[in-house]
């Protein structure tokens, strides 16, 4: 295994790009995995990643180094742990890296037969990782990211996502009133003041939902969109749904009553 010891590397200098900067990501369409779940869900979804890189604590570690047993085309580069350091995403290095290329959905063409999840101004990571993961679980296949969401493919993202990427096809910077508009089922946003409820809501067809950002939500003009408006009854005395909790409890309730139809 190759050895990086120097800040002068080349590939040194990319990781560190990589880790701190969105512009970066976006400009050379790659970002890092962090951690053995994560890649080895890459791995089985696509095979293995442009580059491992371990630390060299990590390489001595029995996961790692059985993980790297296991997939002999992959060859890593070792870099010191100080370095490492330096270019992992997370506060506290797991020992193992992967660089990849984001790939790319294709256009969502013929998704009428299909439930899709919107999101508008999504700008938590955490918060944009549990959806993910929450639609990947309900078995939703098209995810599109409007104006102002954090990025999806960001490090923190995809840690909080738990390798949900890989089960969908996300849409960057999607105009979310040409995906309504050319959806073939219903589609719902979520607001305090709806009179209807969600639970009373017939979801058994294909639905499009719209959800808004965490502290503003959907403004009026954004969830005038949508051909239905609904709220999540709230008996306790909290104010508010955290907007993945919000989600998830829409998603699966769509889940619950197709398996009873």
């Amino acid at each position: 295994m190759k050895k990086i010891t120097s800040r002068e590397n080349a590939t040194f200098k990319q990781l560190r790009l990589l880790a701190e900067s969105s512009r970066e990501r976006r400009k050379q369409g790659k970002t890092l995995l962090d951690g053995i779940h994560l890649i080895s869900a890459w791995f089985a979804h696509f095979g293995p990643p442009e580059l491992l890189i371990v630390s060299e604590s990590g390489a001595q570690e029995a996961e790692i180094s059985e993980f790297l047993a296991q997939q002999p085309r992959a060859l890593p580069q070792v870099f010191g742990d100080a370095l490492f350091r330096e270019v992992s995403p997370v506060t506290t290095p797991t020992g193992i890296l992967a660089l990849i290329a984001i790939p790319r959905s294709p256009p969502a063409a013929g998704m009428s037969g299909s439930s899709c999840v919107l999101l508008d101004a999504i700008q938590d990571a955490g918060n944009l990782g549990s959806i993910l993961r929450s639609a990947a679980a309900a078995g939703i296949s098209d995810i599109f990211l409007g104006a102002g969401c954090a990025q999806a493919w960001s490090p923190r993202v995809l840690r909080a996502a738990m390798g949900a990427h890989f089960e969908l096809r996300i849409h960057e910077h999607a105009d979310l009133g040409q995906v309504i508009d050319h959806f073939g089922g219903i589609s719902v946003s979520t607001r305090l003041d709806a009179a209807a409820s969600i639970f009373d809501l017939d979801l058994s067809g294909p639905v499009a939902w719209l959800f808004g950002n965490e502290g503003q939500g959907l403004t009026p003009d954004t969830a005038s969109l949508t051909t239905h408006a609904v709220c999540i009854p709230m008996p306790g005395k909290a104010e508010s749904l955290n907007v993945a909790a919000a989600t998830s409890i829409c998603l699966f309730e769509e889940v619950r009553q197709k398996m009873v139809n």
